[in-house]
């Protein structure tokens, strides 16, 4: 201290000042500090919320399929599920996700191309069981010990790509002991392929066009062909009232009913299957598709697709059980080329109807039946004639 001078007194607000100041910038500090993590928070959640928002979306416009199959052990992740998912607008029906069905559905398996090889001794002729539109069928063992039945796509052609995400689509949902069973499918890189529960009597169309010798499929007796009927007709009722909207399978014939060990029949082959709408015999307009001879007449008309042309259908296989004819055979006399056409004047007559019957049978038919089921496809032929010149007027 300097002589003669005194030290000032500190003032008595100084230091409450410089406490005030400390005061307003710690204040000042955790402002920033709260809006600035209130923005994080905020942040965040906007990205969480976006991730949802595509995550959802990826599972919405992901196909059913992938939900209900399971992968088997190996399965690529380069599968068909994933492949489905860029296309199967391109190749499904828009509101197959949304069908109701009253049924359980088993899950439907994902193969590898190489397990299917194995499950074929490397798609041996030997194994060959049939050869339809769609390729080759092969019978097979899988590693389970399981007899199926494999089908190829062949490569070449792209309709039977749509029928393949078609067939995938709907056996996937449908569950009948009236239909096929679809026990899985493979889709490696360009291979295509279903893999069916084994039906070891083959189809319909075998028997009845065999002639029973040794070493072909055995004749068919009056019995087995009115269950066989009455099997069919129960697989388009599944497929009519207990799916909603109804399945219109579009290609009801004999090479399309198979049959177990016990000749018990089931409807296959759906790959030009479409939903149809709310309206009455779910009726939608589409491109004409089918078989000759089975195609309904009002279909084939005007573009115009029901249950009842699956019906009309159903009649003209009831009619090849009947009869033992092919729907349509030009190298039979005048008149009797167009089976339906040949076969209405029996049908509306009851003492000519057992002129239709099968001579294979050798007169074993039990004619009330025969006359029922003339009766039934007499009925269905004439409703939709009558609704043909409705039309037309």
């Amino acid at each position: 201290m300097t002589p003669g001078f005194e030290s000032p007194a500190p003032s008595p607000y100084l230091g409450s000042e410089f406490a005030n100041k400390g005061s307003h910038k710690a204040h000042a500090v955790t402002a920033i500090i709260a809006v600035v993590c209130s923005l994080v928070v905020l942040l965040l959640m906007l990205l969480g919320f976006c991730c949802y928002k595509r995550s959802n979306a990826r599972r919405i416009n992901r196909s059913f399929l992938k939900a209900n199959c399971r992968r088997s052990p190996g399965q690529s992740s380069g599968s068909y599920a994933s492949d489905l998912e860029k296309s199967s607008a391109e190749y499904t029906n828009p509101s197959v996700s949304s069908m109701r069905v009253i049924s359980t559905t088993p899950e439907v398996q994902v193969f590898t191309y190489k397990q299917l090889r194995f499950a074929t001794n490397n798609f041996s002729s030997a194994n060959v069981i049939g050869n339809g539109g769609f390729g080759l069928v092969y019978r097979s063992v899988l590693l389970d010990g399981r007899v199926t039945a494999i089908k190829q796509l062949d490569r070449d052609g792209q309709q039977g790509e749509r029928e393949f995400r078609v067939e995938v689509d709907l056996l996937s949902r449908l569950h009948s002991p009236y239909l096929l069973q679809l026990i899985g499918y493979c889709a490696d890189q360009d291979h295509r392929l279903l893999v069916y529960e084994y039906m070891s009597n083959g189809s319909v169309q075998e028997h009845l066009y065999s002639d029973g010798s040794p070493g072909n499929p055995p004749l068919l007796d009056w019995g087995t062909r009115m269950k066989i009927a009455l099997d069919g007709a129960r697989g388009l009722e599944y497929l009519h009232d207990h799916i909603t909207p109804p399945v219109i399978h579009r290609d009801f014939k004999a090479s399309n009913i198979l049959l177990d060990k016990n000749y018990n029949a089931k409807v296959s082959d759906f790959g030009l299957a479409k939903l149809g709408s709310e309206k009455l015999n779910g009726e939608i307009s589409t491109r004409i598709l089918g078989t000759t001879g089975y195609v309904a007449p009002e279909y084939a008309l005007t573009g115009h697709l029901t249950t009842k042309s699956d019906v009309y259908s159903f009649g003209v296989v009831l009619l090849e059980l009947l009869t033992g004819r092919v729907p349509v055979d030009m190298k039979r006399p005048p008149g009797q080329g167009i089976l339906v056409s040949w076969a209405l004047p029996y049908l509306t007559d009851r003492e000519k109807v057992t002129q239709l019957v099968d001579p294979v049978l050798e007169g074993q038919y039990a004619k009330k039946e025969l006359i029922q089921a003339g009766c039934s496809h007499c009925s269905n032929v004439c409703s939709i004639r009558s609704r043909l010149s409705t039309s037309d007027d």
